[in-house]
């Protein structure tokens, strides 16, 4: 249809004064300005969804897309979604990233309102969506695969573990019943240092069937002590800890820092860090007893350099002399040179993904000494004393920083070149003071162009020992079992929790690549912007295989289940290799009720592609749901003839569904984006415009639901 100028809001025509006098009408008629004559044309037609017939396609879902605050505000948007159609997709809302907290919960419990005044509205909920490689956790999903980074305690450690370091087991004593205990080389924490092996028989079941048990281990008595333990096992297995010389020797025990206390602790591929206190003992010594008999063929390793036991109240035997190593006071060095700027992160960018780190940032090359940070000691260090320094760096470029202990002269003792990677890396070093007034420590940057991050900074006199650093690798079995652990907690929390409320899903959302349509999206060999998180270069191919397989699980036995992607139309190589992964998933198990398409296009995608897209969908015999459409002008030179363009192309997606796609497998449709974007005035996809007065697009729509 032929759809006449309409550019918005449009200007009214302003009425001539007039006086108290009674006068003669004039005998002439003001003509209507065919703008305002063609909107109120546009604003005669009816709510969208009264034009959709249920007889010609039953089920049919007419739905947009919203935000959290056009759901709760009930304000002009939320009246004009619930007018207009009958499914609400949230923007992001229920995503990962948005669910998901800093420390793993699900805080699930904030959709609740969202869930309730959809359903007051009567519009039903379309789950988006469950997996995807944007707008996740990304910090913490990353945090979890992360190395490990273990400081030891800076104590005195009251557990003789001497032997153990030797590679004997002298001293302790053991019960295996068939099983086994030895010192395995090489097998602790970061592949350098010794663990305990223990591996229980094939019919243990109790946990005295594989027990260790330390030697006396001296204590005050009155005084608390911490028991530090790392332990990790080849496939699931359960562990205890008991006692002896305790009044309770068999206590419960928050084992793993989780707010509950248990009998037990559960252990896997990663290492678990068992971290508890002790205070009730009888004697002047007590003894501790590994308990891993729970479950047969069991293979544990515990850590020996970083198993501890040590008083609370001790003296440290390592002294830090930098008080804000750890820059978690949110309080930055001070610095100069070369318009260098110094600050502190956002909790949460420190190194291991945790707390805050220091940050310098120099604008270009120059002489090493060019750009400066310093701390400046309390009191010179000793002369003729070595010095360890301990810190973590990464930068968001290659180069060169140099530490040094500096006098007022400017005299100084270097600590040597640092080189400086994209990644995190722990740096050890050490440097003899040969003054008695080096009192500043310096970093010089000069030779680093970009921003430079540390974290966790130690300077302390070699002739203390203690407070080691351990940096702990994960393999890559290891990061498959995390990822797939965590998605599981997520799939089957989210739509467990969902189920009262939502009955279709977009399970998986964009899993193929465009440039290799007939491939998975990868994120390996790229820098990723935040929120984005590849599930499948940990899980591979199955990892979409999980998801539908958990969302059937804890769903509704009625759920409708999608997998949606973009680029479909414009890439029909990525519609076939879509289609194919649907058929490897179903040979493999999974339930898809139906395939998405997001119909993000402009007023020139070819008309071709689409219908042709729209038949290799029908041919699945599958439910077919356009997720997302919206038709962009991109431009902000508007015309009569772009206007046009945009109404025919959003007739022609409808028309074209409802030719290519049978009745009983078209689930619907959603607008996205229904109005104008605020923020980036170029798109003009909306079928209102960004003072919600209806476009010619809203015709086009409206024409095009006609024939559905």
């Amino acid at each position: 249809m032929n759809y006449k100028s309409i550019l918005g809001m449009f200007t009214a025509l302003a009425m001539a004064g007039t006086s108290c006098a009674d006068f003669d009408p004039l005998e002439f008629q003001v003509e209507e300005p065919e703008s305002i004559a063609r909107q109120q044309e546009i604003n005669a037609y009816d709510s969208l969804k009264s034009y959709i017939s249920l007889e010609n396609s039953p089920g049919f879902k007419l739905g947009a897309s919203g935000s959290t605050a056009d759901i709760l505000n009930k304000g002009v948007m939320y009246r004009l979604l619930k007018s207009n159609f009958d499914e609400i997709t949230l923007n992001t809302a229920m995503t990962h990233g948005s669910v998901v907290q800093s420390d793993g919960d699900l805080a699930l419990a904030n959709l609740l309102d969202l869930y309730e005044a959809a359903e007051q509205s009567e519009m039903g909920i379309y789950g988006r969506t469950i997996l995807w490689n944007q707008n996740q956790n990304a910090t913490y999903l990353n945090g979890l695969l992360a190395p490990l980074i273990v400081n030891s305690p800076p104590f005195a450690n009251s557990l003789d573990v001497s032997s153990l370091k030797n590679g004997d087991l002298d001293g302790w004593t053991y019960s295996a019943g068939g099983g086994s205990v030895t010192i395995a080389e090489q097998e602790g924490m970061g592949g350098a240092e010794s663990a305990i092996k223990m591996t229980s028989s094939s019919n243990a079941s109790d946990p005295a069937d594989l027990r260790l048990t330390s030697p006396d281990i001296p204590v005050t008595p009155g005084k608390e002590y911490e028991i530090l333990i790392y332990i990790k096992s080849d496939v699931p297995g359960e562990g205890s800890i008991s006692f002896e010389g305790l009044v309770d020797n068999e206590p419960l025990k928050d084992w793993m820092q989780t707010g509950t206390e248990t009998e037990t602790f559960a252990t896997n591929l990663s290492w678990r860090e068992i971290r508890f206190t002790v205070n009730d003992f009888e004697g002047e010594a007590f003894k501790i007893n590994f308990d891993l008999g729970y479950a047969p063929g069991v293979t544990y390793n515990i850590d020996i350099n970083n198993l501890y036991v040590y008083d609370l109240d001790g003296e440290p035997i390592i002294n830090n002399l930098i008080s804000n190593g750890d820059f978690e006071n949110g309080v930055a060095w001070g610095g100069w040179g070369n318009g260098s700027t110094r600050g502190v992160t956002e909790d949460g960018e420190g190194v291991g993904n945790s707390g805050r780190a220091f940050t310098v940032t120099n604008p270009s090359l120059a002489n090493f000494w060019a750009a400066q940070s310093i701390y400046e000691l309390g009191s010179p260090l000793n002369n003729g004393e070595t010095y360890n320094l301990s810190f973590w760096v990464k930068g968001d470029a290659e180069g060169i920083i140099r530490p040094e202990m500096q006098s007022p002269d400017f005299s100084s003792n270097g600590f040597g070149m640092v080189p400086v990677t994209t990644e995190w890396r722990l740096v050890n070093l050490s440097t003899t003071i040969t003054a008695d007034d080096r009192n500043r420590f310096i970093i010089s940057y000069g030779e680093f162009e970009g921003t430079v991050y540390i974290d966790d900074v130690v300077l302390s006199s070699a002739t203390l020992v203690g407070g080691t650093t351990t940096v702990v690798d994960r393999l890559p079995e290891e990061k498959t079992a995390i990822v797939e652990e965590q998605l599981e907690k997520w799939v089957s929390g989210m739509v467990e929790y969902s189920a009262p409320y939502v009955n279709a899903w977009d399970v998986v959302s964009q899993p193929m690549d465009d440039n290799n349509p007939n491939e998975l999206k990868t994120g390996v060999g790229r820098s990723l912007a935040n929120g984005e998180f590849y599930w499948q270069d940990y899980l591979g191919k199955d990892y979409a295989l999980k998801a539908f397989h958990l969302a059937e699980e804890y769903g509704n036995p009625s759920d409708l289940l999608f997998i949606s992607d973009n680029n479909l139309a414009s890439n029909l190589d990525k519609c076939r290799g879509l289609i194919q992964y649907v058929e490897y998933l179903e040979d493999n198990g999974a339930k898809i009720d139906g395939i998405g398409a997001q119909l993000n296009i402009e007023i020139f995608t070819s008309k071709e592609n689409i219908a042709q897209m729209f038949e290799l969908l029908a041919a699945t015999g599958k439910k077919i749901k356009v997720t997302e459409l919206e038709v962009r002008i991109n431009t902000t030179q508007v015309t009569e003839e772009i206007m046009n363009q945009q109404a025919d192309m959003y007739q022609y997606v409808l028309d074209t569904y409802r030719e290519k796609v049978p009745a009983s497998q078209r689930y619907g449709v959603t607008v996205w984006g229904v109005m104008d974007s605020q923020t980036n005035t170029s798109w003009g996809q909306g079928l209102w415009d960004s003072n919600l007065n209806r476009k010619p697009a809203y015709v086009g729509f409206a024409e095009g639901l006609k024939g559905l």
